[in-house]
């Protein structure tokens, strides 16, 4: 271990609960990190009374809502790290292969049918696998799936998908649905509930699970490919099971919580100025800056205002100038 880097690597964790509990009591119905650890650890605390009211409020609302926070902001992380390391691209995104646009299409089109919000989900789900197997079908060529291919055929199949969403934002009634789908693309988290979360969370932990076993080699990826098979690494393997890694955990974020910008740029380059370039570093940093990060904007999106702010804005609004600064401070975009 890197003793520069030790004091990141045990803070990250630490800093990530702290947040997380204290986000727990914050809200309309606010109540003090104590009273949150007596509702999470019954009997702890015997000085503290706790009510069906804090019970209600930390352990079906909030607590749910964390975790897909914590979940969601780790795994956009992941998946943007993986592939900007996966096509040697910087400014690559989770949204790279049309994922994003793919489960977006998906929840709209539920929505505009009016089915549950774990309809919803699976339709999500499914759409934006269906948007990666098309983009690997479409940028195949006899030689096999060069990456300019798969990152061409990824723009063209995010912009159907995205017409496709305009489609039915087009055709919905303009009173009650296509306001529920304007809410929804701008992202939020006020819908996560244990059921949903049951969900979500295997695709979302098996993706990061998935990007953090090849963390190792994703180094190599950024060599040419004729080089790197040389060496004895078994790329097209790698690029399959990493973009099926990154696939699961963008599908299954978009499908719980809408679309939700930044996160994956961002975190990645972050993570790169503190550790360095090798993926080894970088891919755990990303899990738990990125957790860190969301969870911040969740509470930020529940509590600066009477009305909660779309997560998405926030994201925006405080990302873009913070990559901004890291630009400057830089002086330039650290690759792989």
């Amino acid at each position: 271990m890197n003793r520069k880097n030790s004091p990141w690597i045990i803070g990250i964790p630490v800093v990530a609960l702290v947040f997380s509990v204290l986000a727990l009591g914050m809200g309309q119905f606010s109540m003090t990190p104590k009273e949150v650890l007596a509702v999470l650890l019954p009997g702890t605390f015997s000085d503290v009374e706790v009510t069906g009211s804090m019970n209600t409020v930390v352990l079906n609302i909030r607590l749910p809502r964390i975790l897909l926070a914590l979940l969601a902001g780790a795994g956009l992380s992941v998946a943007g790290a993986a592939f900007q390391a996966l096509f040697s691209n910087p400014l690559a995104t989770p949204d790279t292969l049309g994922v994003a646009t793919g489960a977006s299409f998906g929840a709209v089109l539920a929505i505009l049918f009016g089915l549950s919000a774990v309809t919803i989900q699976v339709f999500a789900l499914a759409a934006g696998l269906l948007a990666v197997a098309l983009v690997y079908i479409v940028g195949r060529t006899r030689g096999g799936s060069p990456m300019i291919m798969i990152v061409l055929a990824g723009m063209v199949i995010s912009a159907l998908f995205s017409a496709l969403v305009s489609l039915v934002k087009y055709v919905a009634d303009p009173q009650d649905v296509l306001p529920a789908i304007t809410f929804w693309m701008m992202g939020n988290m006020q819908n996560a509930t244990w059921e949903t979360l049951l969900l979500g969370i295997p695709f979302i932990v098996g993706g990061i699970i998935l990007v953090f076993l090849f963390r190792w080699k994703l180094n190599a990826m950024s060599l040419p490919e004729e080089e790197a098979v040389s060496l004895g690494i078994p790329v097209r393997r790698i690029r399959v099971l990493v973009t099926i890694g990154a696939t699961m955990i963008t599908a299954s974020v978009v499908s719980m919580c809408g679309l939700i910008s930044w996160v994956g740029l961002l975190i990645p380059h972050i993570s790169r100025m503190i550790f360095g370039s090798n993926n080894k570093r970088v891919i755990p940093a990303s899990i738990g800056l990125g957790a860190i990060f969301m969870v911040v904007i969740d509470t930020a999106a529940r509590c600066l205002t009477a009305a909660e702010i779309p997560v998405s804005i926030l994201t925006a609004v405080i990302g873009a100038p913070f990559f901004i600064i890291l630009l400057r401070q830089t002086g330039g975009i650290k690759g792989n």
